[in-house]
């Protein structure tokens, strides 16, 4: 072989050597420095961990960090996780690992220990809005941390499959996102995602009782020990008196009800109705209240000096089978006045679209849910036979009962998945 040629590969090793020792200390990291000491998720987790490497100290632990990475790359691919997880740079500045220098190869680890923290962490949040939540508890960090310590003798597949929402319901439509949808940007696409974010946080709050609304649906469910144990028919908010998402607890079951009528309500819709006829009032059982709760005597009041502006009364409907609440009500903790509740107009549920109330939830069958939520405590008799003015009176639950009021537009019967009307617009 010619001097020359020697002298030409001698030289091509040194500047392919010298380029990936470039690459090494100048590639961008997905975390500075600063940025990783400030993850508090990285500096728990090596406060726990003895050694300053976790995958970069043998082959057989950079090999499944490899692993994760190809596993995280799916996921965005998939659109399980946001692409805010990057491992392309991480992926190149693995490869001169062996490059003796220790504290960019600690920084490298730390690296790849937080985006697999952070993938992990966003496998189990849920992306889902509530107008009222008292229900969620978030993932604690030590729990993500010795999630993934604890699984090293398990496959990084199974362990991504494991992490990820078990519910039937979730996965067909995993499923069915992943088969039947290719553009990302569809209300079809963004309907089922949001269905699933709904799926993913009641499978991580339900207990082993609890009660599903769904507003598009227009149906509740009562859950025991995860199955079924009763269904029926419900009458939500009109699309402009919407029903607000709520996740929160029932305390206690209020019969034969007084229906406190909502100022809006008695201002803009009643009063107008008895300033035609004064009648109305006594027709439709109602009492005029002043602010503290006191009877007013309505045969004196000039009903045409009022206007919705300056009403200074409410109104209040007398107990019994004829008040609009019905004779039960299901006490609901939420600062929007919202509950579930009886109804004397059965009408509604005949109905195809039963958008018809100004918020509340109107239940086909409260009795039998009233029963089974006080093991059978309630006598059906007496709230069937109950009469006007019968006395009200409050049942405390022996536990909190959590209740989901949700927004899915897409829902699963078996394998079949059904698109429901948007009634609200709210996927966007």
């Amino acid at each position: 072989m010619h001097p020359m040629n020697n002298i030409r590969k001698i030289l091509t090793a040194l500047i392919l050597s010298c380029l990936v020792a470039t690459s090494w200390t100048q590639q961008p990291v997905v975390k500075t420095n600063t940025e990783l000491k400030s993850d508090s998720l990285v500096q728990k987790f090596y406060a726990i961990y003895p050694e300053p490497l976790y995958w970069l100290s043998s082959r057989k632990d950079t090999k499944r960090a490899t692993e994760w990475l190809t596993a995280i790359e799916i996921a965005k691919d998939s659109g399980l996780v946001s692409k805010k997880l990057m491992t392309g740079k991480i992926r190149t500045a693995m490869l001169a690992k062996n490059i003796r220098n220790k504290v960019l190869k600690a920084n490298t680890d730390k690296q790849i220990t937080s985006v697999v923290l952070n993938f992990i962490k966003e496998l189990q949040e849920i992306n889902v809005h509530f107008d009222y939540d008292e229900v969620k508890a978030p993932p604690r960090d030590s729990a993500l941390i010795y999630q993934l310590m604890n699984s090293k003798d398990k496959a990084v597949s199974q362990v991504v499959s494991e992490l990820d929402c078990q519910d039937r319901d979730y996965q067909v439509l995993k499923k069915f996102l992943k088969d039947s949808i290719p553009d990302k940007n569809s209300l079809k696409y963004k309907s089922v995602v949001l269905s699933m974010n709904y799926l993913k946080y009641l499978a991580a709050n339900r207990q082993s009782e609890y009660i599903v609304a769904n507003i598009p649906e227009t149906e509740v469910r009562y859950y025991r020990d995860n199955q079924v144990a009763l269904k029926m028919k419900s009458v939500v908010g009109k699309k402009k008196n919407p029903t607000p998402t709520i996740a929160s607890h029932i305390t206690s079951i209020v019969t034969f009800p007084a229906w406190n009528v909502p100022y809006s309500i008695a201002s803009k819709e009643l009063l107008p109705k008895i300033q035609k006829d004064e009648s109305y009032l006594e027709r439709n059982n109602f009492e005029v209240v002043d602010a503290k709760g006191n009877v007013v005597d309505d045969s004196e009041l000039d009903w045409a000096s009022y206007t919705e502006k300056n009403f200074p009364y409410f109104f209040r409907e007398s107990t019994g089978p004829n008040n609009s609440l019905g004779v039960l009500k299901f006490n609901l903790g939420n600062p929007f006045s919202i509950y579930l509740h009886d109804t004397n107009s059965k009408g509604g549920f005949a109905k195809e679209s039963r958008f018809l109330s100004h918020g509340c939830v109107r239940l086909e069958k409260p009795i039998e849910l009233a029963v089974a939520l006080t093991d059978g405590k309630i006598d059906p008799k007496k709230l069937k036979n109950g009469q006007k003015d019968t006395e009200t009176k409050i049942i405390k639950l022996n536990k909190r009962v959590p209740v989901f009021i949700v927004y899915m537009p897409v829902v699963v019967s078996g394998q079949k998945v059904t698109f429901l009307k948007d009634v609200y617009g709210l996927v966007q």
